[in-house]
């Protein structure tokens, strides 16, 4: 009998302790199921984005608001910008969720947080200004991924635009990160098209007039490059001669060539420039002793 009556204390026991900790892992596996929802919520918002820019792509192309590459690239910009967006408010309602599902009050939290959200309001100005000029900059397509811009004396290709900052890839690999509050001063060079501007000064007493015949030649030369020919967009411009100075006559010209693509073309460019004028005996002006 005795043995009976531990047996069904023991059980006694052991069903108050369940009753006491069943409620917590039923909440724990509904806080698993809402990050698991946020999670799927998340992948499911990327996939949308991913299709709504295709869709995107598709009607500025009827319309012919630019060239492909022009589209794709804004339209990667402001995607990427929407999905961090997504990201962030799906989480934070997860985590909301979550905290309410563990029995935290979180009417103080979110009271705590507006009145926190308020004093930071008033003291970081510098923040709030930041989001607007990246949302000046989004709106106004002002930039977008893979651009050559330079932005306050900093040139790169632009690898990120989020609200608060740009982010640049610098020709040496090294990375600028630039509040878009401050952005004073911005160029792009990748708008439509882009030009390699050529300027040479040569040695007074060269023949000019032969020089300005080889970087007629050189361009049409380059043009006809199985490669290059393929982002030149249009013959080379020889503007002749743009000043007179103490160390030589300075003579430009210029060639139009795809978005950020300048570059390739003008290394040729000069290859071939520097040895025709070699050849000719087109001297540029000597070294001061």
């Amino acid at each position: 009998m005795m043995m009976v009556m531990q047996i069904s204390q023991g059980m006694a026991l052991q069903l108050m302790r369940a009753e006491r900790w069943m409620p917590w892992i039923f909440r724990g596996l509904r806080v698993l199921l809402i990050l698991a929802g946020a999670w799927v919520l998340t992948q499911v918002a990327r996939r949308l984005l991913r299709r709504l820019r295709s869709y995107a792509m598709r009607t500025m192309h009827r319309h012919g608001a630019a060239s492909d590459s022009e589209l794709e690239k804004r339209a990667a910009t402001i995607m990427a910008v929407l999905a961090k967006l997504a990201g962030f408010m799906i989480w934070m309602v997860a985590v909301v969720m979550a905290l309410n599902e563990l029995t935290f009050n979180i009417q103080p939290l979110l009271a705590g947080l507006g009145v926190a959200g308020l004093a930071l309001g008033l003291g970081a100005q510098a923040l709030i200004k930041d989001w607007l000029g990246g949302l000046l900059v989004l709106l106004e397509d002002q930039i977008r991924i893979g651009d050559a811009v330079t932005i306050n004396g900093i040139s790169g290709l632009v690898e990120e635009i989020n609200l608060r900052t740009t982010v640049l890839r610098g020709e040496n690999g090294a990375v600028h990160i630039i509040a878009n509050g401050l952005i004073s001063t911005l160029s792009n060079m990748t708008r439509e098209y882009a030009y390699y501007v050529f300027e040479a000064t040569l040695a007074h007493g060269a023949n000019v007039d032969r020089a300005l015949e080889i970087l007629t030649e050189t361009g049409a030369e380059v043009a006809r490059d199985p490669l290059l020919k393929l982002v030149i967009l249009a013959p080379i411009e020889v503007m002749g001669v743009d000043r007179l100075g103490d160390r030589g006559v300075v003579v430009r010209a210029r060639i139009k060539t795809l978005p950020s693509k300048q570059a390739l073309v003008g290394r040729e460019f000069n290859r071939q420039v520097n040895t025709r004028l070699a050849a000719e005996g087109i001297a540029f002006p000597a070294l001061a002793q």
